[in-house]
């Protein structure tokens, strides 16, 4: 959707098929190197009002917008437009609303040059008083909203709170818009174009080609996608899973490319090899905790996981023994000092034998349903890290077998990733 060539691209991908019925639109991105997204100039767009600075980030969205009208040739009276949703970021002074303009534009705009209904996402999405979906009513409104329709386009990446004021998803929630009218609809196949096809076996900033994934399971995204392998939002599937929609990643510039599909369990037949993919992230905490006879003292872990509700932290891996329990935390929650007061707080909850943290782990999930029909896929992956003359911090594997993770340092992130690689792809 970055310019008036891409967007007439799209419109010739929705028209090439007739099934194709509700197209969901993200802002423009980049249309080059060292170019900006439109949502980065709207969040700077916030911060200048905020700061009672000029709103000039907003005269380059007005020049984005302005330019892909001209390119389109419509007769859609873009400055009128502009000008109104300029006021209206001025009135509500809010970073949500004003970040929304960008997939609300762009939709105004597809569905002009469509010429179809446009949806406003403010009236079909709708998320509860704590920020969560309101799956029930979402659906409900999104049906009513589409109903008599035979296509439509509808602005992705954003609803309305309780209160009918604008509410985002977090970054990439188009996906998940486009996720929540597929199963509004009861679609038959949820389609997800990119500009990428489909997904790869490892990281190809790391893995020189790596293999292209031509099907995956829920459960197989969901671990990959949380995990780093930012093809798709990771919560674009819970909408679709319970209908059992399947998804098909598509790229956008190379529509003639296979891609990548998403199945249920019913219709997903896992791959000869024993990992599907291998995806990581960097900069993870570990608490650890060893206490003598832990697992007859009960509420132990409660007592833990309190002092950790109190500082509002999530965890996210509880690798535990019989006498020890470890607590895996995203850094990026971490606000300075805080590690070690949380720290402090469990030493006077539980009295351990020993409490102790480390810092900059990165976290490598080696995922795949044949793991658990293939003797020796765990052997494997250690020896390969041993031969990469990695040490390895931490391991935890999930109760379903479909995922092995294991913690190593920072630095060793990129070599890890690429031993574990060649051991099960080369």
């Amino acid at each position: 959707m970055s310019d008036g060539t891409n967007i007439r691209r799209v419109a010739e991908i929705f028209n090439s098929d007739p099934a194709r019925r509700y197209l969901v639109v993200s802002a423009p991105g980049k249309r080059f190197g060292g170019d900006a997204k439109v949502t980065d100039l709207l969040y700077e767009t916030h911060r200048a009002l905020a700061d009672g600075a000029p709103l000039t980030p907003f005269c380059k969205v007005k020049e984005r917008f302005s330019g892909i009208v001209r390119e389109l040739g419509l007769s859609l009276d873009v400055g009128r437009l502009l000008a109104q949703t300029e006021e209206e970021i001025v009135r509500e002074k809010s970073e949500q609303f004003t970040a929304s303009r960008g997939e609300y534009l762009s939709a105004v705009i597809m569905a002009e040059f469509l010429g179809v209904p446009f949806i406003d996402a403010k009236d079909a999405v709708r998320f509860d008083e704590t920020g969560k979906l309101d799956s029930d009513k979402t659906f409900s409104l999104t049906a009513a909203a589409l109903k008599g329709k035979k296509r439509a386009v509808i602005a992705g990446f954003y609803g309305a709170d309780a209160q009918g004021k604008v509410h985002t998803f977090s970054r990439g929630g188009s996906d998940v818009s486009g996720a929540i009218v597929a199963r509004a609809v009861g679609a038959d196949l949820y389609e997800n174009w990119t500009d990428v096809s489909g997904f790869l076996a490892c990281d190809p900033r790391i893995v020189d080609g790596p293999a292209h994934i031509k099907a995956l399971s829920y459960r197989e995204l969901r671990e990959l996608s949380y995990m780093g392998a930012n093809v798709l939002h990771s919560e674009s599937i819970f909408p679709v899973r319970e209908a059992n929609i399947p998804i098909l990643i598509k790229n956008t510039f190379r529509p003639e490319d296979d891609g990548t599909r998403i199945l249920p369990a019913a219709g997903y037949i896992p791959s000869s090899r024993p990992v599907t993919g291998i995806a990581g992230k960097k900069d993870f905490a570990v608490i650890f905790i060893e206490k003598s006879l832990m697992n007859s003292e009960i509420g132990f872990a409660r007592r833990i996981l309190s002092v950790l509700e109190r500082h509002n932290v999530s965890f996210e891996h509880m690798p535990s023994g019989i006498d020890t329990i470890s607590f895996v935390i995203d850094e990026a929650e971490l606000k300075e000092g805080m590690l070690d007061e949380i720290k402090r707080e469990i030493c006077e909850a539980v009295h351990p034998d020993q409490c102790k943290t480390l810092t900059d782990i990165a976290l490598i999930a080696v995922v795949g349903h044949g793991m658990s029909k293939n003797v020796g896929t765990s052997a494997r992956l250690f020896e390969a890290i041993a031969r990469a003359g990695v040490n390895v911090r931490m391991i935890d594997q999930g109760s379903s077998e479909l995922n092995i993770i294991v913690g190593v340092d920072n630095e060793n992130y990129e070599r890890t990733l690429r031993a574990v690689y060649e051991e099960f792809f080369r």
